[in-house]
């Protein structure tokens, strides 16, 4: 900054990790001064002609990424090009990729989906609120504000003549520089540290609150958002165990567990959610008029197929489209309306100011 005016940056001081989740939206909503913004990640190289193909694109209500061309640290897709030209900044090879991308210039095609590098107007991301901190520092923040963004209108356009080369791995999951590589492996799979696992399950955790389900996309990375139901459990013959693994999927729990509260003062400190409104004795019945769609489960009989029904409920009663009383394998389900509540979720309440 000392050196060039029109570098801006901002430094967290500390001693408190804020992460990208928080950083970004203060670099978006506080530094930058252009109505065009872009996440652009410190391990990315960008490639000559990158940013004309982006701006191309870029028309209003529109997010335009970049195709990626990255080693094979993480799994193939089609929504980007695995080739190895290093993963340490020592050993790129910057001729070899400038070669490679030149056979990729005459493609004009595009693509729908969304992820780093993605270029986007301030306004669009101003307007749903942009990162949601209740996944700060990191991990599901990017799912959560790509389904907001597609319930608000927002299209998505992948261009094939834009390209970054993307080294992966160079942030929190892994140790620090030293150990981040060791013995030069390439797979970097079952290596995160105990930090970045802790805070993914909680990340994941809040996300099947908020919405339900598991990250959804199609093979592109277009998000796939089924609709978000009032959906409450009760459980007979619970467990511990069954109650931590059922709590998140859905709005409400009434458990005969007497020791409920046991679970509830152990996992508040990990969520944004009011547990106390989410978790009840299964004999206030006074409120199950809360739930729109009411699922009946037996602990001595429920079984992993029981948990999968669970997993696709949405999507299932988004087929069905009745209301009604029905079986599904040891579930009784009572659907008692059918009201989505996904676009609720569209503008983030949830913010964080420096």
């Amino acid at each position: 900054m000392e050196k060039d005016v029109h570098f801006k940056a901002i430094r967290n001081e500390g001693p408190t990790r804020l992460g990208h989740t928080i950083l970004y939206d203060t670099l978006v909503n506080e530094v930058a001064t252009n109505d065009i913004c872009m996440i652009y990640h410190a391990d990315m190289y960008l490639c000559p002609g990158a940013l004309d193909a982006i701006e191309k694109h870029l028309k209003e209500k529109t997010i335009v990424s970049l195709t990626r061309i990255e080693p094979p640290l993480h799994p193939p897709g089609p929504e980007k090009v695995l080739q190895d030209f290093g993963i340490e900044p020592e050993e790129f090879d910057e001729k070899g990729l400038l070669e490679h991308v030149k056979l990729y210039q005459p493609n004009l095609a595009t693509t729908e989906g969304i992820f780093a590098p993605w270029a986007f107007w301030k306004e669009d991301f101003q307007q749903i609120g942009g990162h949601d901190k209740m996944f700060a520092p990191q991990s599901k923040e990017d799912t959560d504000i790509f389904n907001r963004f597609h319930l608000n209108e927002v299209e998505f356009v992948q261009t094939w003549e834009g390209f970054v080369y993307h080294m992966t791995c160079r942030g929190s999951r892994f140790a620090d520089g030293a150990k981040r590589n060791p013995d030069g492996e390439v797979f970097m799979k079952n290596r995160e540290t105990d930090e970045w696992l802790k805070q993914n399950q909680k990340s994941t955790r809040e996300f099947l609150r908020k919405w339900g389900h598991f990250c959804k996309h199609d093979d592109y990375m277009k998000p796939i958002v089924p609709p978000k139901y009032n959906i409450g459990y009760r459980i007979e013959n619970c467990n511990p165990q069954l109650l931590e693994a059922l709590e998140p999927w859905c709005d409400h729990i009434y458990t005969d567990l007497e020791d409920f509260v046991l679970y509830q003062e152990k996992e508040q400190p990990n969520t944004s959610f009011d547990l106390n409104k989410r978790l009840h004795g299964i004999t206030d019945t006074d409120r199950y008029d809360y739930d729109d769609i009411l699922v009946e489960i037996n602990g001595n009989l429920f079984t992993h197929q029981d948990f999968q029904i669970l997993q696709q409920l949405p999507e299932i009663i988004q087929d069905s489209g009745e209301e009604g009383n029905f079986e599904l394998g040891n579930l009784k389900i009572t659907i008692s309306s059918l009201q989505t509540y996904e676009k609720e979720l569209i503008v983030c309440s949830s913010q964080y100011v420096l």
